[in-house]
């Protein structure tokens, strides 16, 4: 098994969760012929469908000969050894998103991930990194709040402050 058969079961695994998941969302009065779950459903299918892609990606790769380490070789098994904790690191950020959205909420939430994420990958430490994750952070409540109308959480520091 490789990373890409692996990676794809585990996208199908997030995505059975995440469909067992969208069936706690309650049907409204107010709601259209799509309702409240149909952009998680879609985003579901999608999840799903990715995993999917990455297994037959993975089961249609030519398999790699073993033949002796060059010099090269060994360099590259060491950055392939190096992804698996980089992926674990995002996975944290993505932990901690989670976990820090309901008490400071979606704006200042998606600002720290976005800075964060920005400075694990090396960023500079300039005024450039804030004023992407606020610029950022903005242009997603926009997007999600204003533009598409779905609510995103205050967070319970601030209740009154973003809604």
């Amino acid at each position: 098994m490789n990373k890409d058969s692996l990676s794809g079961l585990v996208l199908l695994a997030l995505a059975a969760a995440y469909y067992w998941a969208t069936g706690a969302i309650a049907d409204s009065t107010l709601s259209d012929e799509v309702g409240a779950i149909g952009l998680p459903r879609v985003l579901t299918v999608a999840l799903a469908g990715l995993g999917l892609i990455l297994i037959v990606r993975s089961l249609l790769a030519p398999k790699p000969a073993k033949a002796a380490h060059a010099a090269g070789d060994a360099e590259d098994d060491e950055e392939k050894d190096a992804n698996f904790p980089r992926a674990i690191g995002f996975l944290m950020f993505g932990a901690a998103y989670v976990l820090l959205v309901p008490y400071v909420g979606y704006a200042i939430g998606v600002a720290l991930l976005i800075a964060s994420v920005a400075l694990y990958e090396g960023a500079p430490r300039r005024w450039t990194v804030p004023v992407a994750a606020i610029g950022g952070a903005i242009l997603y409540w926009a997007v999600f709040v204003k533009l598409l109308g779905v609510p995103q959480p205050a967070g319970i520091l601030f209740q009154g402050l973003f809604s």
